[in-house]
């Protein structure tokens, strides 16, 4: 059924590079030669109408119109065995308590900028999500970071590899779970005496930490928490839907809360009810329009007051873009070794710094070898991929880089792992990522598995859904023993 391919010059998830297939993928593909041709395409068909009529779509926003669609769905799983969860749940965590002690230091004392590790300019002139709005103010656990999701990827030699943090309001966790659900309702033959980390309960340890950043103003009993989204036209609004229902709390959108005497209330049938918690998916600008954006009708007037006073908590915290900014990216593995005096257990990717004027100079000789990011933007846009563009748009981007240093980067073009994938009746290897998402309360806690994105146009090198990607389920395997694996 799924014939081996030549997987040069990349690595490869399921087939080695002389086309036996990897250890723990044998019982998966064993079960998967099973089927028809025709079978599968009948699978397939319907595993894309669940994601249709459960609702399950995301917002492609481009200059002519907005379009909503379903996210595409892979069935072929993305298969973590336990040595290599282990590196990447220790990776998770080390990295994350260097961002969140570094978000700390920046809004407090700037130790690491007075000792010379990260440039003061990069925080100072930084007019996309540094706010001197909270500076030097003490919030719940000191833990900014709530929720992250970092992205992942293997290079050529299988290596996992940091591309990008995700602090401020990562999205996508509810796929997951709909990708799960998916994969055990249509695929239900490959569960069969697989030993997998269960996704059950998992949503139990955001809600406890979600629950365990009570503001200092709160007494006793359960706080009460609520979900704040910008509303339905938001691309990810589907992912605030699950999550609000899954821990049981309120969706609200600003309308619905009010600030008397600097503490914030929700209106209900049953009058105002205090509210002590927000989960917010709302950036930063546009929280309060008192305090951030003047225009802003989706926040709520006076939020950063109460937020000031202690009466309520925001997840995640304002102003944590100063630490996933793409330029600050490049200082996370000082960070590491300066907070925790510990060697980063997973490696970024070679990162150069355009406002460095010899860096920009290397860079703009060779830009059709590298890849060049906006700092300030996400999803995939006004990203340019060297080896892939036209000459237009590499003058375009040597223009923009001239222009604006400071808003670039540039990376290597990585040979990104990849992964077969069954579309239109057929399978063929796509590239692919995967964003890890770790909760951080008392306790730090990472989702066994995430979210697998899947480049699913041939040959594309961007995963994300706004450019065409698609998705996958992630098993964490709990051993190697059973049928078709090794001890």
């Amino acid at each position: 059924m799924l014939k081996p391919y030549s997987t040069e010059p990349f690595f490869d998830a399921v087939f080695q590079g002389n086309g036996a297939p990897r250890h723990h993928y044998r019982d998966f593909l064993g079960r998967l030669n099973r089927f028809s041709d025709d079978e599968l395409k009948e699978k397939h068909e319907t595993a894309q109408l669940s994601f249709l009529r459960q609702g399950i779509t995301f917002t492609v926003y481009s200059e002519k119109s907005n379009t909503e669609r379903t996210m595409p769905f892979d069935f072929i799983p993305i298969i973590i065995p336990p040595k290599e969860w282990t590196l990447i749940e220790k990776g998770m965590v080390q990295r994350t308590e260097a961002l969140n002690q570094f978000i700390e230091d920046i809004y407090h004392d700037r130790q690491i900028v007075k000792d010379g590790i990260v440039p003061q300019e990069l925080i100072t002139q930084n007019p996309y999500y540094y706010h001197k709005q909270v500076q030097g103010l003490p919030i719940p656990l000191k833990n900014h970071i709530f929720l992250a999701g970092i992205d992942l990827i293997r290079d050529e030699k299988g290596r996992y590899l940091i591309l990008e943090d995700n602090l401020r309001c990562p999205s996508g966790m509810s796929y997951v779970y709909q990708n799960r659900y998916v994969m055990r309702q249509v695929y239900s033959e490959f569960f069969t005496k697989q030993p997998i980390h269960s996704l059950e309960n998992q949503l139990f340890a955001l809600h406890e930490a979600l629950l365990d950043h009570a503001p200092p103003a709160f007494k006793k009993g359960i706080p009460q928490a609520v979900l704040l989204t910008p509303g339905m036209y938001n691309s990810a609004y589907y992912d605030h839907v699950f999550l609000a229902q899954q821990m049981g709390i309120s969706l609200v959108e600003g309308r619905d809360l009010l600030v008397r005497d600097n503490v914030v209330f929700m209106k209900t049938i049953r009058g105002l009810q205090r509210v002590d918690i927000i989960y917010r998916r709302i950036d930063d600008d546009f929280l309060d329009p008192h305090a951030f954006r003047k225009d802003s009708v989706l926040g709520v007037p006076g939020l950063l007051k109460a937020y000031r006073s202690g009466n309520v908590a925001l997840l995640n915290g304002i102003g944590n873009g100063v630490a996933d900014d793409k330029a600050m990216y490049a200082y996370v593995p000082q960070m590491i070794r300066y907070y925790l005096n510990e060697e980063p257990i997973l490696s970024n990717v070679e990162t150069y710094q355009l406002r460095d004027p010899d860096e920009r100079e290397w860079v703009l000789e060779r830009l059709d070898q590298l890849v060049v990011k906006n700092v300030g933007a996400s999803g995939g846009y006004d990203m340019l991929i060297g080896p892939h563009a036209s000459e237009e748009q590499l003058i375009r981007f040597r223009n923009k880089i001239i222009a604006a240093p400071h808003q670039y980067i540039a990376q290597p073009t990585i040979k990104l792992s990849r992964a077969p994938s069954f579309q239109n009746g057929r399978f063929y290897p796509c590239h692919v990522d995967l964003r890890v998402y770790v909760i951080r309360g008392r306790k730090t806690h990472v989702l066994p598995g995430g979210l697998s994105r899947v480049a699913l146009r041939e040959g594309s090198l961007v995963v994300n859904s706004s450019q065409g990607g698609g998705g996958k389920d992630t098993w964490v395997l709990k051993s190697m023993k059973g049928e078709g694996y090794d001890a």
